[in-house]
């Protein structure tokens, strides 16, 4: 693995710094509070906002915040995008208060019977509204029923949609492994195919997949031990480029075992 090529893991949010410290890395994400309320981030670091941010950059740190999953700015139903935009600038804010590099957030889906290009200009309204402090990464979903961000055609959509917004420069994109792997983007050429649309990868979410296939099933593991070919895993990120999180199972063990991994693939 390149003395460049960052890799860390998602930790528990509560002293991120020592989580990172015990997995050997300078990087990690985490959530802000519970990833399934819409009450709002909570900094569970002793000290708040200043101090996390303190002592992040004391320690060399870069910190990524994970939105919560019920964020979804894409859809028609308003008693569900009115909230999701709110909790999506909150948690935008937060994470600006702390320092952070990134806010990841997923696509999003629309109802069945809903034309997915009501999606498309949910998500430029949407980066319109929210003030972006630090870049937003919009992260690859494993399945969902018409899902924004799971084939690459929705993903086009939603970046041609953007792209026309006041902001999109602070808009990137965050590459799950597993989520494309199980939502049926073919891997090999995964990178240029994404790039393609985006011009960007800011994040790899490096994760493994319980699953076959475009099987639709966001069920994450361990390097080595799910469906993702290894080589292919490995060439994405390799490819990318971009800063690496680790969202697997276990603690600082099984994340030092799959850095490990990754670097004998690599």
């Amino acid at each position: 693995m390149s003395t460049q090529l960052a890799v860390g893991a998602h930790v528990e949010q509560t002293d991120p710094i020592a989580e990172a410290v015990a997995r050997k890395t300078s990087l990690v994400q985490f959530f802000l509070g519970d990833p399934q309320s819409y009450k709002g981030p909570e900094i569970r670091y002793e000290g708040g906002a200043e101090a996390l941010r303190e002592a992040a950059a004391s320690a060399g740190v870069d910190l990524y915040v994970h939105a919560p999953y019920i964020v979804n700015v894409a859809t028609t139903n308003n008693r569900i995008r009115i909230p999701s935009r709110k909790l999506l600038q909150q948690h935008m804010d937060a994470a600006a208060q702390i320092g952070a590099k990134g806010l990841i957030v997923h696509g999003g889906h629309v109802g069945k019977t809903d034309d997915a290009a009501v999606g498309f200009d949910n998500w430029r309204k949407a980066i319109e509204a929210t003030d972006l402090k630090i870049p937003l990464l919009i992260e690859n979903t494993a399945g969902g029923d018409n899902a924004m961000a799971r084939h690459l055609d929705r993903i086009a959509g939603v970046w041609d949609a953007i792209s026309a917004a006041e902001g999109s420069e602070q808009v990137g994109f965050c590459l799950d492994t597993c989520h494309a792997w199980a939502g049926g983007i073919d891997l090999g050429d995964a990178v240029d195919r994404i790039r393609s649309i985006t011009g960007r990868i800011d994040l790899v979410h490096a994760n493994d997949s319980r699953d076959t296939f475009d099987s639709g099933a966001d069920r994450h593991t361990n390097f080595g031990q799910g469906h993702l070919p290894a080589d292919e895993f490995a060439g994405v990120v390799r490819e990318a480029g971009a800063p690496v999180i680790c969202e697997t199972p276990g603690g600082a063990a099984e994340h030092l075992a799959d850095f490990a991994w990754l670097r004998d693939h690599l």
